[in-house]
């Protein structure tokens, strides 16, 4: 589960990190009574206006302005707020900046330069292990840096049987050219950085920048947070941070019918029960000439409800030109699932796409049966050959 900057910026500052302060907005008066608290605190006029979404290079778009004045601050806020921000991770369509945060301004002037570093946590699935990776090339587009500069990313592997380790913080510290109170700043960073990632059960931390400011302190710019939705069972409070309006509409309602729905961009929607059924099935549609316009797994309890609501969601879809529903029933019959294709049919009434059911396992020749007397336009299969030869003459 994504959050916003806002929302990772507490759950960093609750475990000790430090981080540029803000106050979140959802109108330009609300901005402009963050600036006045702001400098209040802090004693600056300026204040970075900074567009919430879920996707990064918000600052290429425009999402990102500097306000010197109050003024400024209500017509930059203006100008942000409603917005249609596209960025290199929106895609062409963009999203709607509902909201900003007004942060303080910690570029500030002083005894040394200000230096940005980039600095993530996140799990490297080919040694199971956390890896804790940055950089000196901070505010950067890693992937830029990782491409053209590579030498620059280093990478800290932590062995899980002890954690995080005194020597490995001083050691991040020492590769980034640190001394003096910025290296025992950074040391501690880590090390906080770190604590948070584990307690929160989280599958990524980037923040980029990191902040050396002018007068050494070591601070979180920007917080992209990544939590992983199994572990939210343990973290009511986060799963509460979830904004449903950055989301996919349609993969909201598959989460609510407790359906795994990913939208693709091809033309053969399909209805799977497992995960590794579904990467097979997909596989199969490519083979056959087409391409999966969506990862939907029912699970392994699939009944006529579930399968009722998999077919709305793959239909909304105007893409999809047919279905290829692919169930093994091991758990789940096979007679049940069919009987909810049927249902769902004749409750939505003319589908224009033409549908293909393999059925295999528990129950497969009555669900056959059903389905073949049902009088509908449905093809029903056995064999996965049989399937795929069935999509190519449909897709025909």
């Amino acid at each position: 589960m994504n959050i916003h900057e806002y929302q990772g910026k507490q759950i960093l500052k609750s475990f000790g990190v430090r981080i540029q302060e803000g106050i979140v907005a959802d109108t330009p008066e609300q901005a402009v009574e963050a600036a006045k608290k702001l400098k209040e605190d802090f004693g600056s006029d300026w204040v970075v206006v900074k567009a919430q979404i879920h996707a990064g290079g918000r600052g290429k778009g425009g999402g990102v302005k500097l306000a010197k004045n109050l003024d400024e601050v209500k017509q930059k806020a203006s100008d942000i707020i409603g917005m249609q921000l596209i960025t290199p991770q929106t895609g062409a369509e963009g999203k709607k900046v509902n909201k900003v945060l007004i942060a303080q301004d910690v570029y500030y002037p002083g005894e040394s330069e200000t230096k940005e570093f980039y600095v993530s946590v996140l799990l490297d699935r080919s040694k199971g292990r956390n890896i804790i990776m940055y950089s000196t090339e901070g505010g950067m587009d890693i992937e830029e840096v990782a491409e053209h500069t590579p030498h620059l990313i280093f990478k800290e592997e932590i062995d899980p049987k002890v954690g995080l380790q005194g020597f490995q913080t001083r050691k991040i510290a020492f590769n980034l050219g640190l001394s003096g109170n910025a290296f025992k700043e950074m040391t501690k960073f880590i090390a906080a950085l770190y604590k948070a990632y584990e307690a929160t059960d989280s599958s990524m931390f980037e923040i980029n920048p990191v902040l050396k400011t002018s007068d050494d302190k070591i601070l979180a710019v920007d917080a992209k947070v990544n939590l992983d939705d199994n572990g939210l069972f343990r973290h009511p409070d986060y799963a509460a941070m979830r904004d449903t309006t950055e989301e996919d509409p349609t993969e909201v309602e598959a989460s609510e019918s407790n359906l795994n729905y990913v939208k693709l961009d091809g033309n053969v929607g399909c209805m799977v029960n497992g995960a590794g059924l579904a990467m097979a099935t997909m596989d199969i549609i490519k083979i056959a000439g087409g391409e999966p316009a969506n990862f939907l797994d029912v699970g392994g309890t699939a009944n006529a409800t579930t399968v009722k609501a998999a077919f709305n969601i793959i239909l909304k879809d105007p893409n999809v030109k047919a279905i290829l529903i692919n169930i093994f029933g091991g758990i789940v019959r096979c007679d049940r699932v069919a009987q909810g294709v049927i249902d769902a049919y004749k409750e939505i009434g003319d589908i224009r796409v033409p549908i293909i059911v393999r059925l295999q396992g528990t129950n497969a020749e009555e669900a056959k049966k059903l389905i073949d007397e049902s009088g509908l336009k449905v093809y029903s299969a056995i064999l996965l050959k049989e399937a795929a030869d069935l999509v190519s003459e449909v897709l025909a």
